[in-house]
């Protein structure tokens, strides 16, 4: 088993986006001088939940994709996986402040969310193959 070295530079870069992610939500409750919750803030409320979709799926993404890294998966497959989960990742967040049913809307959010889900499934699929 190799050490996932392009897998763990991404995660750094996926580390710092979410600490923007986070700051960019403790701006926004700030702001709208909430402690808890959205309080009722449509902005803060889906600031906070750009951030927690992050959360929820970046690092189940991470592993899975450094697992296959370790066990000698391809460099080009797994750099591509990252790059992929990266842009949608970045794009996610502008589709959350997209008009409702946009095309910035569907191209963004829809496209950003779909993208993570193809990655994680691509990535899990491949592991599984060269794991079995």
């Amino acid at each position: 088993m190799t050490y996932p070295a392009v897998t763990a530079f991404y995660a750094a870069v996926f580390a710092l986006l979410y600490v923007g992610l986070s700051s960019w939500v403790v701006a926004g409750r700030l702001s709208a001088d909430v402690l808890h919750g959205d309080g009722g803030n449509q902005t803060l409320e889906k600031r906070i939940r750009a951030q927690g979709n992050f959360g929820e799926y970046v690092p189940l993404a991470l592993l899975v994709i450094a697992l296959l890294e370790a066990a000698g998966g391809s460099s080009g497959v797994v750099r591509s996986l990252l790059i992929v989960l990266l842009i949608a990742r970045v794009l996610h967040p502008f589709g959350m402040f997209a008009p409702k049913n946009s095309p910035r809307q569907f191209a963004c959010r829809g496209g950003g969310i779909l993208a993570t889900f193809a990655v994680i499934a691509v990535a899990a699929i491949t592991l599984l193959l060269r794991v079995s």
